[in-house]
């Protein structure tokens, strides 16, 4: 049963075994698109409960437990896996509390192999790489895909190559990329501007793209909602709440819920809201003007990952909105940086642009979009260690322009028990925090 790549603007169609991110014709996305009809007597709730905690491959990966609806025809000997998925739903009624909701699920992605959701895409776009011969492959990246593609690059014995920005990258993230041995580029540009470079390099010099224009990243990356359904026993809650950088979650998402309805899986598609930083917000612009085409921006957040001002995937999360009837907020920075706070103190923990997701909640809250009956799962995107200047510097309160609302200031004591003593009762007693 083969796939096809199919433009989502025009309907051109090509086959899977060649190099292409885009159509020919129009210029338009291209989508994977399998036999849904077919696979309607292949899938079943049954078949992906079986494989839970499956210890063979490739099943005990949380991405290829669903090969079926991700690359149907792939031999598992091509498959390029750590394995990602498994990850945990929280549910979180301290949170919901804070939030305005009876009911709230955290889906934590930041416990995938390299620390973020990247890996559930960078297994299916590395496995397409190999399917094509691929010696090197390539992306522009603000961290988390870096840091993934180098991980999955160097485990499938391929030249791993990423572009950075010169300023303003998260240090946990590209020492992930340093350590796996990717070649690192810094470049004086920011992601939009390298994500240009790269696609250029590509045509060039024959090395495969694996951002999110890649529509093989994006088929890993649904297996997010796959996963989460599966874990609430296949009941759809009422939103799924996610960041907005790049829109590679956000079409990933829209795409997975109407293959999951039209092949019966379930019988109804949640809510989708998408969160922007307000520094970082061209969705969120084009939504309060009617999804109106979009107009690129400087980015400038503190939410590094999805610091992102032209996302390359803003026709397919479009799609998914009017899909989903879904919705788009804004949160500032403040919002941003407290709403990790409270996850983190949580045991938890979170990079700032994962807290987007509950930040997000709140503010629908209160404007009366979300409802307090209703069932929400907010996605964290990426793990606590991803960025830890932006923690210290939150709860030192030496980040600029913000101040710590949920503040865990650090103490310094001499070396007695009596002054260690004293201070911990002091804490107990409300005197100090």
């Amino acid at each position: 049963m083969k796939s096809i790549l199919q433009c989502m603007d025009c309907g051109r169609q090509y086959p899977t075994d060649t190099v292409r991110y885009t159509c020919e014709t129009c210029g338009g996305l291209l989508d994977v698109q399998h036999d849904l009809e077919m696979l309607r007597t292949q899938v079943s709730r049954e078949l992906f409960d079986r494989r839970l905690g499956s210890l063979d491959f490739p099943f005990n990966s949380g991405v290829w437990r669903y090969k079926e609806l991700v690359y149907p025809d792939i031999p598992s000997e091509l498959i390029v896996s750590r394995p990602e998925g498994n990850t945990n739903l929280y549910a979180v009624p301290r949170l919901a509390g804070w939030a305005g909701v009876d009911t709230l699920y955290l889906k934590h992605e930041g416990e995938n192999p390299t620390g973020s959701f990247k890996d559930r895409g960078m297994t299916g776009g590395l496995t397409q790489a190999r399917v094509l011969g691929m010696t090197r492959v390539a992306c522009a990246s603000t961290g988390n895909t870096s840091a993934s593609l180098a991980a999955y690059a160097a485990w499938s014995g391929i030249q791993g190559i990423v572009l950075f920005q010169n300023k303003q990258v998260a240090l946990g993230k590209l020492a992930q990329a340093v350590a796996y041995g990717a070649v690192c580029v810094r470049i004086d540009a920011d992601f939009d501007q390298n994500l240009a470079l790269v696609r250029e390099l590509s045509d060039r010099l024959g090395i495969y793209v694996l951002n999110s224009v890649n529509p093989f990243r994006l088929e890993g990356q649904k297996t997010i909602m796959f996963e989460t359904i599966q874990q609430l026993r296949w009941q759809v809650p009422d939103w799924i709440v996610v960041p907005g950088g790049n829109l590679g979650n956000s079409s990933a998402f829209g795409k997975a819920l109407c293959e999951l309805r039209e092949l019966g899986l379930i019988d109804r598609l949640p809510r989708l809201a998408v969160i922007q930083a307000e520094g970082a917000n061209p969705l969120y612009r084009s939504f309060q003007n009617g999804l109106a085409p979009l107009e690129p921006l400087k980015a400038d957040t503190i939410a590094t990952a999805i610091k992102i001002g032209n996302p390359v995937n803003f026709p397919k999360a479009a799609r998914a909105l009017r899909w989903t009837d879904g919705v788009v907020e804004q949160v500032t920075d403040q919002e941003i940086m407290d709403a990790k706070a409270l996850i983190d103190a949580q045991g938890i923990g979170c990079e700032p642009a994962s807290a987007c997701s509950l930040a997000g909640v709140r503010k629908l809250v209160a404007q009366g979009a979300i409802k307090p009956k209703e069932t929400v799962v907010g996605i964290l995107t990426g793990h606590v260690l991803k960025d830890p200047d932006a923690t210290i510097g939150y709860h030192a309160g030496t980040l600029p322009g913000l101040r710590a609302e949920q503040p865990n200031h650090p103490h310094e004591v001499p070396a007695t028990v009596d002054a260690i003593s004293d201070l911990l009762m002091a804490l107990n007693s409300g005197r100090e925090r």
